[in-house]
């Protein structure tokens, strides 16, 4: 995830390991839905949880040091912001296997939008993940925001495929039980992408105050 310690706390390094984190849970989400078998559910759940736990520890790592700081290369209020979002798209990405393995007993096999919505996360986390190892570059990069639009982009393709989504599932389902399953599901998978937006909004706001 990268070196974050060191004589110096190194808050851009900190950011990057959050945004490989990021990118690592939205790829093993994705690789583990492309392959969906409800038997191994319990131990990828336990594997993503990993993932999630590391980004934890980033956190509470760099927290620490935040609490000692008396110059920071940003405002304070952003990174405590940026650390947050960031730690909500992996919670996020957890979350979503989370639910789909509280209602295994139920999930046989996974609605075919879902690895759509899964491909939208991995871009999305890929494009963030990218943009946090240019951030330290912010005041000159050229591709920072870019990527940015990139990532609203997609998050705006995430809202239509949920409108879609749901629109099938309250037309062709009329099983109650399996529509409030995947309006569950499907509300957690959109959310992966909002805290992406989230993230990409305050790195926005963070180049509009210091350029």
């Amino acid at each position: 995830m990268g070196k974050v310690r060191g004589e110096k706390f190194d808050y851009f390094a900190y950011f990057y390991a959050c945004g490989c984190a990021a990118l690592e849970a939205a790829t093993y989400l994705h690789e583990t839905f492309s392959s969906f078998d409800p038997a191994a559910l319990t131990r990828q759940v336990d594997e993503l949880h990993k993932i999630e736990n590391d980004a934890d520890g980033l956190k509470h790592d760099m927290l620490r040091h935040l609490a000692h700081e008396f110059m920071t290369p940003i405002e304070l209020e952003d990174i405590i912001s940026l650390s947050q979002d960031l730690d909500n798209v992996v919670d996020s990405i957890d979350d979503v296997m989370q639910r789909v393995n509280m209602y295994a007993a139920n999930i046989r096999t996974l609605r075919p939008e879902v690895l759509s919505f899964t491909s939208l996360i991995v871009r999305c986390s890929h494009a963030l993940e990218t943009v946090l190892k240019e951030f330290k570059h912010f005041r000159k990069s050229k591709t920072i925001m870019p990527l940015l639009i990139e990532i609203n982009t997609i998050e705006s393709e995430g809202d239509a495929l949920f409108a879609k989504s749901m629109k099938q599932l309250y037309t062709e389902d009329v099983d109650m039980r399996h529509v409030i399953i995947w309006t569950n599901i499907f509300e957690c998978l959109e959310s992966c992408l909002d805290f992406c937006e989230d993230v990409a909004d305050i790195i926005e706001g963070v180049i509009m105050k210091n350029t």
